[in-house]
């Protein structure tokens, strides 16, 4: 690794932060030599001295960057820096006078154009560069602040989508044992009961759990595979009470490839077994709808069990999770509705966007 104008550089090429200082000090160089050459004899010797300047302010900008690692708390390293590229250039100028001495050239303090130039460019380096100095440090903190706003709206994202799919997690998980343990007592019930269907319902259940609990864990599914669980489901349900049981599904084919919440569809339907049918005595209906309606999918869920009124309020948890799931899911996007069927029943209705699986 080496280290260049104090950027680290592991691969011993110059940065890109690097080769945009020098392209910069090469065109603030140019700018000011181009009125300056007018004045000038050797125009050559003018742009010579002009870029060494140049780079021993780049080279005291840089090495103050990072040097000394600790400062006094009355001293701040943008000062420090700003300080030594002024002092830094006069001292380079007069150098500069010097060493062409050692080749034939006349005295400086001897010769009256030789002191004019070395008066002009000492003037001109000490007064510009530590202003050049101090706008470039200006540019580089509002780059800096920019970077790390950018850096920390990226992290805040981040940990936003994270919370969130912990959430989505932890829902998800409050809906499987929601569902298998009323599933379970409604089997318990059978048992007790000595009901010979209790054999053929459990054999049911176990088929049905080997194809959806896989699912419960999936941040999304087809509409298709969440109708199938409600078929198993409401079937398993006619077989505990054939009498007081009655269902129909309608849902359209271009709906069954649309992404869908797992366990969304499941949760209406158990819900309203859970809440409307079993607490009515002479039972009732469930219809399921699934409809797309431009680029909304709507899902309709109606009964004719006891109603809002007997089922209470909020008719269950499972709305409620299924409610923010979908805040989750969908934000702003998606809406669960609940209203009163007459003479007796509820309905939910369910819209998220229309979206395929693979999106």
């Amino acid at each position: 690794m080496t280290t260049i104008f104090g950027v680290d550089s592991p691969s011993g090429r110059l940065p890109s932060s690097i080769w945009r200082r020098v392209r910069f000090v090469l065109i603030a160089t140019t700018l000011i030599c181009l009125p300056v050459s007018m004045l000038w004899d050797s125009k050559l010797h003018l742009w010579t001295r002009a870029i060494t300047l140049g780079f021993m302010a780049l080279l005291m900008f840089s090495i103050f960057e990072r040097w000394p690692r600790q400062l006094p708390r009355w001293l701040a390293r943008w000062v420090l820096q700003v300080v030594m590229v002024g002092l830094a250039m006069p001292l380079t100028t007069l150098a500069i006078y010097k060493a062409t001495e050692m080749f034939g050239a006349l005295p400086t303090f001897s010769s009256e154009s030789r002191m004019n130039g070395f008066m002009t460019l000492t003037f001109l380096s000490t007064l510009l560069a530590p202003w050049i100095s101090l706008a470039a440090l200006i540019r580089q903190k509002d780059a800096l602040a920019r970077h790390q706003a950018l850096e920390f709206d990226l992290e805040r994202s981040e940990l936003a989508r994270q919370a969130s799919d912990a959430r989505l997690h932890l829902l998800q998980a409050q809906v499987a044992p929601h569902f298998l343990f009323n599933t379970l007592a409604n089997i318990q019930a059978l048992v007790d009961a000595g009901s010979p269907r209790a054999s053929t319902v459990l054999r049911s259940l176990v088929a049905y759990l080997r194809a959806a609990v896989p699912r419960l864990h999936e941040v999304g599914t087809r509409l298709g595979n969440e109708l199938e669980m409600v078929q198993a489901y409401l079937e398993l349900m006619y077989m505990r009470m054939p009498d007081r049981l009655e269902f129909a599904i309608d849902a359209d084919e271009s709906v069954k490839i649309l992404a869908c919440p797992p366990m969304a569809l499941m949760t209406l339907v158990e819900n309203a077994v859970s809440h409307g049918i079993d607490p009515s005595e002479e039972g009732g209906r469930i219809d399921v709808m699934v409809r797309r309606e431009g680029d909304l999918c709507i899902v309709r869920v109606s009964d004719t069990g006891v109603g809002l009124r007997h089922g209470g309020k909020g008719l269950g948890t499972g709305l409620a999770t299924l409610r923010e799931r979908l805040r989750l899911n969908f934000g702003d996007n998606a809406a669960l509705r609940i209203s009163a069927v007459q003479p007796h029943g509820v309905c939910v209705e369910l819209e998220f966007p229309a979206r395929d699986v693979e999106e």
